[in-house]
């Protein structure tokens, strides 16, 4: 709701957690929404123009920004931005003009790009350029959350796999990988890990040889109820881990890692031995490769955690930074 007027601003939403790549750049290609229809996010950190060179910044004034290790460039804007999809907003006009240096769309600029309607407050950021999530991202001081009285939606863990249809690499999935590698490095206590296999493997698996030692003590990584793991993947929407420590996941790839793997259709008459597959049915897309953790998503997860102040994750971090070791 506008707060100049009190104007509805968005079709009602329910409020999820942000997704890792919300502020990824995806190469010269037009890219989907990042938030489904009905949602809404909040991002807890700054984010958004006007930025400074971390040089500028200083050590203490990012600290009080929550930023622990460097990154380029440090965002000036304001913490608490909300993020719908383009589709769910009303009553808003676009203004061109305000956007910033965009390529084949619009992008976020030095002012909000759109307006309420009916009052001309600055209200959003549409943006929509080449390799940017289409989004729309509200100041927070320029509009309010308002219940609906709406139930909120249960979770649901339906498996999103890796591949996309024409062949490609999900980019949600580097996004994810490169956020989970980051809290894996800070559970590891510079120790080897021991992942479980499947999925977890090619998100992480190579990106952790490179990192931490092959050989000495290791700390377990599986699921909750999956015996006793010192460090647990787990569902943004139920982020308990019990005594393990957390390594968060997007609801859709945690599934994958969690829920049974390939089955077969029961035969019209009685069953299959254990293990037999029938041939007759189409199987579903498998993964022909590696996930490549997304650079720059794992240096913004591992830069704001306080953790990278430790001697030796700090060196792991710059490895990254300013070797560019590749992930």
């Amino acid at each position: 709701m506008c707060t100049g007027c009190g104007a509805a601003l968005t079709a009602p939403v329910a409020r999820v957690p942000l997704p890792p790549e919300a502020h990824g750049r995806y190469g010269h290609v037009p890219m989907p929404p990042l938030m489904e229809p009905g949602t809404y996010a909040v991002d807890p950190v700054p984010s958004g123009p006007p930025y400074r060179k971390w040089e500028a910044v200083g050590e203490a004034e990012a600290a009080a920004r929550g930023l622990f290790a460097p990154v380029w460039p440090v965002s000036f804007g304001r913490a608490g931005r909300i993020v719908t999809a383009p589709g769910d907003t009303r009553g808003t006009v676009l203004i061109p003009e305000h956007s910033g240096d965009a390529c084949l769309g619009m992008c976020a600029g030095e002012r909000p790009n759109m307006a309420c309607a009916a009052c001309g407050l600055l209200v959003a950021s549409r943006e929509d350029d080449c390799g940017i999530w289409q989004a729309v991202w509200m100041e927070p001081d320029a509009v309010r959350r308002v219940p609906t009285g709406l139930p909120v939606p249960a979770p649901v863990f339906t498996p999103a796999p890796p591949d996309t249809p024409a062949g490609g690499r999900h980019d949600r999935w580097s996004a994810a990988a490169g956020a989970a590698l980051a809290h894996l490095l800070a559970a590891s206590g510079g120790d080897r890990l021991e992942l479980p296999g499947g999925y977890a493997d090619l998100m992480v698996a190579r990106a952790l040889g490179r990192l931490l030692p092959a050989d000495g003590p290791a700390r377990r990584v599986g699921l909750v109820g999956d015996g006793d793991p010192d460090i647990a993947f787990v569902p943004y929407s139920a982020p308990d881990a019990g005594t393990a420590i957390p390594v968060p996941l997007p609801d859709g790839i945690w599934a994958c890692l969690a829920l049974p793997g390939e089955t077969s259709p029961l035969p019209a008459s009685g069953t299959l031995p254990a293990g037999v597959l029938r041939d007759d049915y189409p199987l579903p897309d498998h993964p022909t490769g590696t996930v490549s953790p997304d650079r720059a998503v794992f240096l913004r997860t591992l830069a704001r955690m306080p953790a990278v102040r430790r001697p030796w994750l700090r060196a792991l971090y710059d490895r990254v930074w300013v070797d560019h070791v590749p992930l």
